[in-house]
């Protein structure tokens, strides 16, 4: 029989709340986290807002030692991954080094580091390392950081898909544990909030160029114009959960099924392969569509994008055949750390019944959703499918469920 696997930790830092309790606090009211950058001065960029995290003091948070080798998505990693194993009740000195992991993802993370070494290549000459070879290192600290800090010594990794990574590597994180791996954190916090981040995103052509807070990010609407990039993410604990239950651990929920593809090259007359990973991912779980109680939305702001996703939930679902919500309208899209927080939100939403709102959309109707908008709506939540894609083509979908259904 296949190991069940379970959630027992979460932390979050995001735009919108600065700890589980904040960020769930502020989410199922409809409090927004994004505005204008404060990090540098956007003045001469198209694009002006983000969803930074406010009130981050690392020094509360982490020794000096370890300044001078991180960098403010490093922190933030650190800081959620210490959050989660608190609220797991996990003292990892107290574990077995090699009963430990830690399977993160990175995306758009790395620029601020890969800006400070290019300021140093410019003012110091070629004795520091090169920008590629800051971001082949940088891909690795999240988890290698995570890992040194709490002397974990088994399977570790890095997941590289874009917005997709954070699902993915949670699902990498739960075969680990189905392999033998008691405990392993995973997740991932993402941040590019710096010029030459920024100038790259919008060479990606689908960021929102509107300045006003209301409107600059409205997935499913007509007057969707591109996305607000935001910082932050989740990091959770998995563990084993019968192993988890002997140790008297709260058990939030159960990663229960996933799937993942990549959309066929343009030109080659195939489609999008955005619902064969929700059709995986109930497969790979035993759940049909009917059982699903709420879809956590990628949402990626972008009409076309928006189409795909609408057409393939009404496949599967039927038309308005699930609700579906997008609370990430409040943070901005965070990258690989978007799908772990949208996990985070799912199963508190489970724990409480009540699935958080998309706040300031009003869903075109032609695509059919039945979008939680306005406000939270009560619901059983046993059930819940998070989607993220990523820029390249990737697509993942993850089923987390009750535990003990």
């Amino acid at each position: 029989m296949t190991a069940s696997v379970a959630v027992t930790g979460l932390g979050v830092v995001a735009p919108n709340g600065l700890g589980l309790a904040d960020y769930w606090s502020a989410t199922r009211s409809g409090k927004t986290g994004i505005g204008r950058i404060t990090r540098f001065d956007p003045a001469p960029y198209p694009a002006q807002l983000a969803g930074e995290i406010p009130g981050f003091q690392v020094e509360d948070h982490l020794p000096s030692r370890l300044l001078p080798q991180t960098d403010h998505m490093t922190r933030l990693a650190l800081v959620a991954a210490d959050w989660a194993l608190a609220d797991a009740g996990v003292n990892p000195r107290k574990f077995p080094a090699f009963d430990m992991g830690v399977v993160t993802a990175s995306s758009a993370g790395g620029f601020e580091f890969g800006q400070a070494e290019l300021q140093k290549l410019w003012s110091l000459g070629s004795q520091h390392v090169s920008a590629y070879q800051s971001f082949a290192w940088f891909y690795a600290v999240n988890s290698g950081q995570i890992s040194i800090r709490n002397g974990m010594k088994g399977p570790s990794g890095v997941v590289v898909s874009d917005q997709a990574g954070g699902l993915d590597a949670v699902a990498q994180a739960r075969r680990q544990i189905r392999k033998g791996t008691p405990l392993i954190v995973s997740g991932a916090v993402d941040a590019s909030i710096c010029p030459w981040g920024w100038v790259a995103q919008l060479a990606g052509g689908r960021l929102s160029h509107s300045n006003e807070v209301a409107r600059a990010y409205l997935p499913f609407d007509t007057d969707a114009r591109g996305h607000v990039p935001g910082e932050g993410g989740a990091i959770l604990v998995l563990e084993d959960t019968e192993a988890a239950l002997r140790r008297g651990a709260r058990v939030y929920g159960e990663i229960s099924g996933y799937g993942a593809t990549i959309d066929p090259r343009p030109g080659s007359g195939r489609g999008p392969a955005l619902r064969k990973a929700v059709e995986l991912a109930l497969e790979d779980a035993g759940v049909s569509p009917g059982e699903v109680d709420v879809v956590f939305a990628d949402a990626a702001g972008v009409p076309a994008l928006d189409r795909i996703e609408a057409e393939a939930l009404a496949a599967v679902f039927g038309p308005r055949g699930v609700p579906v919500t997008a609370p990430k309208t409040m943070t901005g899209r965070l990258y690989s750390g978007a799908g772990p927080l949208d996990l985070a939100a799912a199963l508190l939403a489970i724990g409480e019944g009540l699935i958080p709102p998309t706040v300031n959309v009003t869903p075109a109707p032609d695509y059919e959703l039945d979008l939680v908008t306005t406000q939270a709506r009560a619901a059983d939540v046993r059930t819940a499918l998070v989607l993220a894609r990523g820029q390249g083509g990737f697509n993942s979908a993850v089923l987390v469920q009750a535990s003990g259904r």
